[in-house]
């Protein structure tokens, strides 16, 4: 049980932020809660490698932890962040980060914290609340 809690954390934090919006807790807590969401999903969510091959056909099917790193193989760690900032590399991004649905709906978790981190900031800045 505690290491299934320990891997998945980070779905129980999600299912809090939507608690969170709906009954209008702190501003605090909310980007508190978004920003551990999003960070979960970006560095300690279970998924698959997903980086290039040698070949540069193939996505690395090893086990790795959280979309944007890779698995224990020392290129591979490096490999999707350099992605990220090289422009040339941009399409070849999406395909070794979201390679299957589950990196899919957890690449939609990080992009909605992120959001709901903005939004909790912007407002009540913009309601003057």
């Amino acid at each position: 049980m505690g290491k299934v809690v320990r891997l998945y954390w980070g779905y129980m934090v999600a299912a809090a932020l939507v608690v969170a919006w709906s009954q209008q807790w702190a501003l605090p807590v909310i980007v508190a809660l978004s920003a551990s969401v999003s960070a979960y999903i970006a560095f300690q969510v279970p998924a698959s490698c997903g980086a290039v091959n040698r070949d540069g056909r193939t996505y690395c099917r090893n086990n790795a932890y959280g979309l944007l790193m890779g698995c224990t193989n020392r290129q591979h760690r490096w490999q999707k962040l350099k992605m990220i900032f090289l422009r040339s590399k941009l399409g070849s991004l999406s395909r070794s980060v979201f390679p299957t649905a589950k990196e899919k709906f957890n690449g939609a978790l990080a992009v909605g914290g992120l959001l709901s981190a903005v939004a909790a900031v912007i407002v009540p800045v913009v309601t003057g609340g």
